[in-house]
């Protein structure tokens, strides 16, 4: 027997949380593309800054359908997403390809674990605002360059790689625990309300991402 279709209280808490994720994540890329070498590479970031205003207005027109305001619905996460982004906040390029590479998929990985409660269009939508592969390819192949031309770079990037992801799950746990029971259930299902399990398969699921790009973790 499939489960029944998450509530439409748990929707808008999901969609005002991505939505929330993609303006912050363009304030930021837009900020780190000017950390970048060239204009070559200063563009491919600007690039992606642009993608996460696209998505942002989609997930924020859909809330407006279902009745809910945008802000109303992105406000109870602000605190913990921009505590997030301030105390990761990137120093040069690598660091900031590096956060795109690690903080952007590890994002990515809870909200696709999650969103498989939602029913249709809502599932879908969420699963189209994810980041696209060829963002994190950029990123991934920046790394392996500046590895290859300076291995010891790799101990720098580890650290700040650990860093992000100890950052990234706790401000996930708080901003999904921010006073909103019906995401914190959604967030549960599947797992006899223990979000244990979903941890643990976004720590594994990093680990691989670290050692693809020669990062240790």
């Amino acid at each position: 027997m499939s489960a029944a279709p998450a509530p439409e209280s748990a929707v808008v808490d999901l969609l005002g949380l991505v939505a929330l994720g993609e303006l912050l994540a363009f304030d930021r890329m837009a900020a780190d593309a000017r950390l970048a070498p060239d204009l070559r590479r200063r563009a491919e970031l600007s690039a992606m800054a642009a993608a996460e205003m696209v998505n942002y207005r989609r997930l924020a027109d859909r809330l407006t359908e279902l009745g809910a305001s945008p802000d109303h619905a992105m406000a109870p996460y602000l605190a913990a997403l921009q505590a997030y982004h301030d105390s990761t906040e990137p120093k040069d390029w690598l660091e900031a390809v590096t956060k795109a590479y690690v903080g952007d998929a590890i994002a990515d990985d809870f909200i696709r674990e999650i969103a498989e409660a939602l029913a249709e269009p809502d599932r879908q939508l969420v699963l189209d605002v994810l980041h696209e592969s060829r963002y994190a390819d950029f990123a991934a192949a920046e790394i392996r360059a500046a590895i290859e031309a300076d291995p010891r770079v790799a101990n720098r990037l580890s650290m700040w790689a650990r860093r992000l992801v100890g950052e990234g799950l706790s401000q996930a746990g708080r901003a999904a625990a921010a006073d909103r029971g019906a995401l914190t259930a959604l967030i549960g299902r599947g797992e006899e309300g223990d979000a244990q399990p979903l941890f643990r398969r976004l720590t594994d699921a990093h680990t691989e991402r670290m050692g693809a790009v020669g990062l240790n973790n």
